[in-house]
């Protein structure tokens, strides 16, 4: 496991930078990228099946599930056949502060899955520490409904790191890092799919 980032002060906002994207490049080296194909096969099938995919986490995370709508409804259907079908549980506000007042906050994105989600949807959760109880709640229920289930994780990984049928783990001790690199993962997976699913003499003309 790699060691905590930032251990001690530095004297420029220049020199953290430096420091910062050598930590981040440490963890890329360190990442086991053939997860990552997995994870395109296991999208691929739900998506060809016509199932839903759910993805949610909290904070930062939540607002990198809620960006990867624009790179599925946007970048994967740009130039393809493909007609993801995506959710991002974090997004409703409205009702994830009446869940989390009237029931808990541990129930925001179960409480959903039970409602909308059945057999053979996909459920992908995005936490840095992997032990958000609600996050851990919902692969719980996922698995009860007999979906599939993806998890992205960094620090230690927690419980989601060992409950989810497909993990990608980033060793890294700095929430900015580990975000960046989650964030980083859902570019390059969904530009994957849209690449391979567009007619290939497009590739090298179109912005992706």
């Amino acid at each position: 496991m790699s060691s905590l980032f930032p251990a001690s002060p530095f004297d420029t906002c220049s020199s953290f930078a430096k420091s910062y994207f050598e930590t981040l490049y440490q963890a890329t080296r360190a990442l086991d990228l053939p997860v990552l194909d997995r994870i395109a096969d296991a999208l691929s099938e739900t998506i060809a099946s016509d199932g839903f995919i759910y993805i949610c986490g909290n904070g930062g995370s939540a607002g990198i599930a809620n960006h990867s709508l624009c790179d599925f409804l946007k970048c994967v259907r740009t130039d393809t056949g493909l007609r993801p079908r995506v959710m991002s549980l974090a997004a409703h506000t409205e009702l994830n502060s009446a869940l989390a007042n009237d029931i808990s906050y541990e129930e925001v994105f179960a409480y959903q899955l039970t409602s909308m989600a059945r057999p053979g949807d996909l459920l992908w959760t995005v936490s840095s520490s992997g032990d958000s109880p609600n996050v851990v709640r919902a692969i719980e229920v996922a698995k009860d409904i007999g979906m599939k289930t993806i998890s992205f994780t960094g620090f230690s990984g927690g419980r989601s790191r060992q409950s989810a049928d497909i993990n990608a783990h980033v060793d890294a001790q700095n929430y900015g890092v580990v975000e960046d690199v989650h964030m980083a993962f859902i570019h390059i997976i969904t530009q994957f799919l849209r690449m391979t699913n567009m007619d290939h003499g497009l590739i090298g003309q179109r912005k992706f």
